[in-house]
């Protein structure tokens, strides 16, 4: 393990482990460590001043939070694994949301540095990947020196840039259900492309267990889940048919998720815009996925 001084961090000492243990027992030695994955959200802090490190660890070089892998019914996707990396198609054909998340994420140059992880552990509420993991009960795998633990994600985003990781915590990997439908990510912006979310919904089909679910975001302090309402939209699902019993189910439930978003004013957008992109948002997903059954 390293310790230069790296060029955009300045004077700052950063170590750089090859192997998890050393990672963990760096951080077990000095649990203020900022962690470095993909720096995509760090590096912004530092350059407008927001944070100042005494000490940086980089995970970047860490073999063991790299790639994915399947165990029975689940996908488990190292933290370090990229945008760019959920992007390809074998992975995305057992995560099509995340893909369709990843695929939204800037440029192709922050694709290719930004990890799952980090994406979670800055748990920003415009982040675009927490609103699938919410949808899937994503379930996170963390780890200190001498323990791991599992912890589902609703658990672990507890509020804006906040998560219920411990002093000396990393978060190694993430597990999600493999596809069993079709799912939808679907964001809208103050432009196009490279843009922060305003407001952001996936919806995920569960065909096995006849389910739906559907989580919100950047329209309350964390991801946005109303299961009174995912359960009013599946006994409204003919499911041996593979339809909607009645068209006028994609208006309901856009009206009642807008109803549970819980949106503030900001620089980027007023509350009541962030409502109604919501109704459009969920109306446009459901009629999607169910196009696509």
């Amino acid at each position: 393990m390293s310790s230069p001084a790296s060029g955009n961090l300045g004077p700052v000492p950063t170590l750089v482990p090859r192997r998890l243990p050393d990672a963990l027992d760096a951080l077990a030695a000095d649990p203020s460590l900022t962690v470095l994955a993909g720096g995509t959200d760090l590096m912004v802090d530092l350059n407008y001043g927001r944070r100042r490190p005494t000490g940086v660890l980089s995970l970047r070089r860490v073999p063991e939070l790299r790639g994915w892998r399947v165990e029975g019914d689940d996908v488990v996707l190292g933290a370090a694994l990229t945008y760019t990396d959920l992007l390809a198609p074998d992975l995305a054909e057992l995560v099509p949301a995340l893909a369709e998340a990843a695929r939204t994420v800037g440029s192709p140059q922050i694709r290719n540095t930004g990890t799952i992880g980090g994406n979670l552990g800055t748990a920003s509420p415009a982040g675009d990947t927490l609103p699938v993991l919410f949808a899937q009960d994503a379930r996170v795998e963390v780890a200190t020196a001498g323990d791991t633990r599992t912890v589902p994600v609703a658990e672990l985003v507890t509020g804006p840039k906040r998560t219920a990781l411990r002093p000396g915590e990393l978060i190694t990997a993430v597990r999600v259900p493999a596809a069993t439908g079709p799912q939808e990510f679907l964001k809208v912006g103050v432009r196009n492309a490279m843009v922060i979310a305003i407001a952001s919904c996936a919806l995920v089909v569960d065909r096995a267990r006849r389910q739906i679910a559907c989580a919100l975001g950047s329209v309350g302090p964390v991801p946005v889940r109303d299961t009174a309402v995912e359960m009013w939209l599946t006994a409204r699902i003919d499911w041996d048919g593979g339809r909607l019993a009645h068209q006028s189910v994609v208006e309901g439930f856009g009206r009642r998720m807008a109803a549970a978003a819980r949106p503030i004013d900001d620089h980027r957008a007023p509350a009541g815009y962030r409502r109604h992109a919501i109704d459009v948002l969920a109306r446009r997903a459901l009629e999607r996925v169910w196009a696509a059954s």
